[in-house]
């Protein structure tokens, strides 16, 4: 239930919360064990910080799972599952448990939004996603915005390539591109900007603050400054693991929303020096990503807030590139599911170290919660991560993932997938198969276990109803 809009006069002291958000992140970094993605800042972060190593997302699309993030709650499986909540918040608000920010509003922080945090950037639907009748997340944010510039609108912006392009005919926008000129040329130094803008006045502010930023690249299309694909030109990478289509019934998809950009008659399916080109300039808008967390810690730094200021940077899911013959997301793989999670609060010692809980994006919420000493939500689904934080050793539990017409559950030994039918997936993780062999068949007891575990987190979402 939705509690009335009461500020707790108890915030002084409070820390501030940066919640940095990056689309289509893959957990391809050197705080993860990578040594071909240049990612200084976030390695930077990664040091002051507990790494999750196993951080699952609830759905591989990023309405959905940024639905699961800003309410705590395993949610719809589709893109619009805020704009639903939003028509139910309208109808009665009463009835509707409150959001992350807004829960942080009502405890007296100061909330702001800037860029893709929610599935439209800026927060709004419409048309061209820019009508404030329409909020995709009501009573949540003091101020809520996307920085459009040239692209003249957040639609725009969201699939914008350098200087203001827009995708009209997708088959006419390319796939990638790589433009000489500052960060501003591509939107997100233009959301990094007036993120930094925001830290500004909200260090003067009273009250403590909880500061979303959401950048959009690596997100398709591909674009970034060229100086950030520079180190990646002549790069050899290393081999794509598993890269055959799965030759059982699985989620595997024909890669639409990667194939309807322009590819010049190219398929990375069959092509692999295509395939390497297309890696190199998702890496190259990974470093792009890279360089505007590096500027927000900087501004934090600038300002002393950094002592006082508890920051996660989260992937809203991961992405295929070329695992199982798939570029993209929207599958149930370990591809499309697991994602960066790095959390820095600077009262907790004994950061820097990798945790290899099984955690869930549901668990931030009450996380954060903790770390800021404020009411822990009862209605949320997920768990705090906190006893992780003090202890790099201590256990997570299972994590629950969805799309359209299947379900997931993932133990820290396995990953079982149930379609709507009762059809299953079950595979083993500590096998070097992975996800690479279907053993459903041969361990039935196992699937029904882990089976339950579905059923009584996910009721009525399992076996076809």
């Amino acid at each position: 239930m939705l509690l009335p809009f009461v500020v707790s006069p108890a915030f002084a002291g409070k820390p501030n919360v940066l919640l940095i958000c990056i689309d289509d992140l893959r957990p391809e970094l050197g705080c993860y064990g990578v040594d071909y993605v240049k990612s200084p800042q976030i390695d930077a972060l990664a040091a002051e910080s507990r790494v999750f190593g196993r951080h699952f997302v609830q759905a591989p699309t990023c309405g959905a799972s940024r639905y699961a993030l800003l309410t705590g709650t395993y949610g719809p499986a589709d893109n619009h599952a805020l704009f639903l909540r939003s028509k139910k918040v309208k109808k009665d608000a009463s009835a509707v448990s409150p959001s992350m920010p807004a829960w942080f509003r009502q405890h007296g922080y100061q909330t702001v939004s800037v860029g893709k945090v929610s599935h439209h950037p800026g927060g709004f639907g419409g048309k061209d996603w820019d009508d404030e009748a329409e909020l995709e997340m009501p009573l949540s944010w003091d101020r809520s915005m996307m920085p459009s510039g040239e692209w003249g609108h957040p639609r725009g912006a969201m699939h914008g390539l350098a200087n203001g392009e827009i995708r009209k005919n997708s088959k006419e926008c390319a796939l990638f591109q790589a433009v000489e000129g500052p960060d501003t040329i591509y939107p997100d130094g233009l959301i990094t900007k007036t993120a930094l803008e925001q830290l500004t006045t909200l260090a003067s502010d009273e009250k403590p603050f909880f500061l979303t930023v959401g950048l959009i690249r690596p997100h398709l299309p591909f674009g970034a400054p060229a100086k950030y694909l520079e180190p990646y030109k002549n790069a050899e990478l290393p081999a794509i693991p598993h890269p055959e289509k799965p030759t059982w019934r699985s989620t595997w998809h024909g890669s639409g929303e990667f194939m309807q950009y322009k590819n010049w008659g190219r398929d990375p399916r069959t092509d692999a020096e295509f395939a390497l080109e297309v890696r190199r300039h998702y890496a190259a808008c990974v470093s792009y990503a890279d360089a505007q967390v590096g500027q927000l810690m900087a501004k934090l730094r600038e300002l002393k807030l950094d002592e006082n200021t508890v920051v996660i940077l989260w992937g809203d899911h991961g992405w295929h590139l070329g695992e199982h013959g798939v570029w993209g997301k929207h599958t149930l793989f370990e591809e499309s599911l697991r994602a960066p999670l790095l959390i820095r609060a600077p009262a907790v010692a004994g950061q820097g170290k990798t945790s290899d809980a099984v955690v869930e994006t549901i668990d931030l919420f009450p996380t954060l919660c903790e770390l800021a000493g404020i009411d822990m939500p009862e209605f949320v689904d997920g768990a705090s991560l906190v006893p992780q934080l003090e202890n790099v050793d201590a256990a997570g539990r299972d994590a629950i993932s969805y799309k359209p017409g299947a379900v997931t559950v993932r133990t820290a030994t396995h990953r079982l997938i149930v379609h709507k039918d009762g059809y299953a997936e079950l595979y083993d993780h500590r096998s070097p198969a992975k996800e690479t062999l279907n053993i459903a068949e041969e361990y039935p007891e196992l699937v029904e276990e882990l089976r339950g575990i579905l059923q009584e987190r996910l009721p009525g979402r399992v076996d076809g109803k």
